[in-house]
């Protein structure tokens, strides 16, 4: 069961994780003055609030086990709204992704990033993880395998854990190279960054397109 379980959240935590924006955030973090503090800091608010949604979602799909109940039904619902937003966001993305030779623009916060400290870092990456409707699609989703499988007790525990770093990894990844090579580790980091920024759209876009089927799939399969 706990296998399952974990086979059903590998797709979700891939797709957090892989999410360009965390990654250039905690990038342009490391590139900060105070990077040694930001950096965990910033890694921390994101781990935190990773795992608060992945709670509150586990709890809300914890009887999806069980065809046609309430639970089953209502997260039916739920995974085929979010699924189909993920596939609105995705036509939204793609009638405005950047065209050929248009220049890379950042979103306007991303610019005043380089000069957080350690407060603001924690800050932001918790809202990053949190408050980011991508991620609250996905983790549902995750939470609704988890729940499928039946696991409970210790192995509720660790599936949820694996969701969580799995999810973090890239954003845990750069901070401890970071903090294992200090400026050797820039010009890696920029490169990640500069390719992440280049083709975000492309990432988003597949991303939203592909967990956005199969939460459309999910659902219906609870409703059908």
């Amino acid at each position: 069961m706990l296998g399952d379980a974990l086979g059903g959240i590998l797709g979700p935590a891939a797709a957090v994780g892989l999410s360009p924006f965390p990654v250039v955030a905690v990038i342009l973090v490391l590139g900060s003055p105070r990077a040694r503090t930001s950096g965990p800091t910033f890694a921390l608010g994101w781990v935190v609030g990773l795992t608060a949604i992945s709670a509150v979602a586990v709890l809300l799909t914890g009887d999806v086990d069980e065809p046609g109940s309430p639970a089953a039904t209502g997260i039916g619902w739920v995974e085929l709204g979010l699924g189909t937003g993920l596939l609105v966001l995705a036509l939204r993305k793609w009638r405005t992704r950047r065209r050929s030779g248009e220049e890379v623009v950042l979103p306007g916060w991303m610019a005043t990033v380089e000069s957080t400290g350690p407060g603001r870092a924690l800050g932001l990456g918790l809202v990053l993880a949190a408050g980011n409707p991508k991620n609250l699609a996905l983790t549902v989703g995750a939470a609704a395998s988890i729940g499928q499988a039946g696991v409970t007790g210790p192995d509720l525990v660790v599936a949820v854990a694996c969701y969580v770093v799995l999810g973090s990894i890239t954003v845990l990844g750069a901070v401890l190279y970071h903090l294992a090579l200090a400026e050797r580790a820039t010009a890696a980091l920029t490169s990640v960054k500069e390719f992440m920024t280049a083709n975000n759209d492309a990432i988003v876009m597949v991303i939203l397109v592909v967990f956005g089927l199969s939460l459309v799939g999910d659902g219906l399969s609870y409703l059908g």
